[in-house]
């Protein structure tokens, strides 16, 4: 008998490519961030705002998944930085090949933070590592608050978590203590942000803490 393991062969392969990856981002001291989170939990408008706060002091490059078209990264292209579009007709998610071939285009000595605004869903993506530092999980509150119940994995696996949309909170049945309850079940150790990109609130210690993940990565530059 003949046995096929497909889908282990595939997550190995990519496991490979996401290794190197990770090397070419420490060689250059570039903070690659994986984005994941539903469709419409505000992912974009949260790196506009992110890119915004620390334009001047660090330099971005994104690369934008989505199934098809490309709006959201003609929204990002406006802010003046690089921007790859990735269209995966149909697929859930980006793999690191995928990755790999899109941050050829940028200037990497000059790029401090990648960000990799992931397909949207909160399944998929949990499977693929792409070489980012870490995954930064996105879920607003309109969402409901069961999210990090029902999908464990996405969010056990996140390096930060954040509660989008907060403004909106009143207006919506989000427990904010039963889902940092729920997440901290399952990831001890990512911090939690609460914040809404709209209004501001939260913002300022996002992007400190992000920055300073940034000057971390950056000290590890060798070349």
């Amino acid at each position: 008998m003949t046995e096929i393991k497909i889908l282990k062969n595939i997550l190995d392969q990519n496991r490979h490519r996401a290794d190197e990856n990770r090397a070419v981002f420490q060689k250059h001291g570039i903070l690659a961030l994986n984005f994941i989170a539903s469709p419409g939990a505000g992912k974009t408008t949260l790196l506009e705002k992110t890119i915004s706060g620390l334009k001047g002091r660090l330099g971005f490059a994104v690369i934008e998944g989505d199934i098809t078209g490309d709006y959201d990264a003609r929204r990002l292209a406006a802010l003046g930085i690089p921007v790859v579009q990735i269209n995966t007709e149909g697929g859930c998610h980006l793999d690191a090949g995928m990755v790999h071939r899109a941050f050829q285009d940028f200037q990497l000595d000059k790029t401090d933070i990648l960000a990799v605004e992931n397909v949207g869903n909160l399944v998929c993506p949990a499977e693929f590592d792409l070489g980012e530092a870490f995954k930064v999980v996105v879920l607003s509150v309109p969402e409901g608050d069961d999210k990090p119940a029902k999908y464990p994995l996405i969010f056990s696996e996140a390096g930060a978590v954040i509660f989008s949309k907060i403004d909106l909170l009143e207006a919506v049945n989000f427990d904010l203590e039963k889902a940092r309850a729920d997440v901290r079940r399952i990831n001890r150790e990512a911090p939690i942000f609460k914040l809404s990109a709209a209004t501001g609130q939260g913002m300022a210690e996002w992007v400190d803490w992000l920055a300073a993940r940034a000057a971390e990565q950056g000290k590890s530059k060798t070349g």
